[in-house]
């Protein structure tokens, strides 16, 4: 194919989604065991039996993580708990991860062993097995990519695209913690630099702070799910922030959305503490990212075998795509859900 010199489309104008259907948009699937390609957060392959889950992540320094403030242990166990996510997000069990990395020499033997004892820890709490990877050398930093295989029932494997108008939304845990400990961490970040004698001040910040180093995957939530016989009609991790994946699922699903701004789960550390960066908690919680809590939607009815769940909450209901995506505000008013998360290929990277 002939590139047209003239015509030249950045990348923050398409976006990381735009850029993904742009490029995949000339490959269809050949295999019949390929049931599910590009779109999901996973893709699913017929294994017999069951149905093979495979997904896999970029972890790139300067750009996802700093390591002047995030110890490799943590990055490791990070790096992990990213990808068992996204097998959750699918309703499946994570079985084993691949590990790449591309190094510079400026990372010695000790320093690569306790990032793979982070990742040790990770496959020993999510009971997946490392069986493979690569590695090669780096001009510019860290770069990790983890792959994942994890596995499903044919029947218990759920999409973003199959919400139904009606189907009550429901979060797991709470929002909005993961973006505030890296508010905290940046900000003590730039009071070092200006005064490297100044101690960190993040005493009571600690929960904060863990949520956005080192993440849980919440696959007990996966299987409280099957505890209980229930396979939500759509799901996603909470990975860019609730409202941007609240778009993909309607959008895929052709649906509109309304969210409740009273039932968004909120902990009392991150009112706190958006208080004192003076930012607005309902936006934490809609646009902050990296939390990876579940959300899904599951029909009325069979919401009652987990309405006595104490960390899944209903944030609101799937309506006809004409309804629009709304969020019914605390003092009784209709405003437009804006998606305002994490943007890949911003102009300042």
């Amino acid at each position: 194919m002939d590139i047209n010199k003239d015509a030249r489309t950045e990348l923050g104008e398409v976006g990381e989604f735009g850029l993904i259907e742009r490029l995949g948009k000339n490959f269809g699937l050949k295999n019949p065991s390929s049931v599910k390609g590009i779109g999901d957060d996973a893709a699913v392959i017929d294994a017999g039996d069951k149905y093979l889950l495979l997904s896999t992540d970029f972890l790139v320094e300067g750009i996802h993580f700093d390591l002047s403030y995030v110890p490799l242990k943590h990055l490791g166990y990070k790096a992990v708990s990213v990808n068992v996510s996204d097998i959750a997000a699918m309703n499946g069990i994570p079985q084993q991860i691949t590990v790449s990395l591309a190094i510079s020499n400026r990372f010695s033997v000790e320093a690569l062993e306790e990032l793979y004892e982070g990742i040790r820890l990770a496959c020993d709490d999510y009971q997946v097995d490392l069986v493979g990877g690569d590695t090669t050398s780096s001009l510019s930093g860290l770069v990790i990519s983890v792959s994942v295989v994890g596995a499903a029932e044919k029947d218990k494997v759920v999409y973003r695209n199959t919400a139904k108008e009606g189907d009550v939304v429901c979060v797991t845990g709470d929002l909005g913690a993961a973006y505030l400990g890296l508010q905290i961490l940046e900000r003590e970040k730039q009071v070092f630099m200006a005064n490297p004698e100044m101690q960190p001040k993040m005493e009571g910040k600690e929960y904060l702070i863990q949520r956005q180093l080192r993440p849980q995957a919440r696959m007990d939530i996966i299987h409280i799910l099957r505890e209980v016989g229930l396979v939500p009609t759509s799901m996603m991790d909470i990975s860019d922030g609730l409202a941007s994946e609240l778009f993909h699922i309607c959008t895929q699903s052709n649906v509109g959305v309304t969210i409740y701004e009273d039932k968004l789960p909120k902990d009392e550390e991150v009112s706190q503490t958006a208080y004192e960066f003076k930012i607005d908690t309902t936006t934490c919680m809609l646009n902050g990212g990296e939390d990876y809590e579940l959300l899904f939607t599951v029909s009325q009815e069979e919401f009652e075998k987990i309405k006595k769940e104490p960390d899944i909450l209903p944030v609101g209901v799937i309506r006809a795509k004409e309804e629009g995506m709304t969020l019914y505000s605390k003092g009784g008013k209709i405003h437009d859900l804006q998606a305002q998360g994490w943007v890949h290929f911003k102009d300042n990277q």
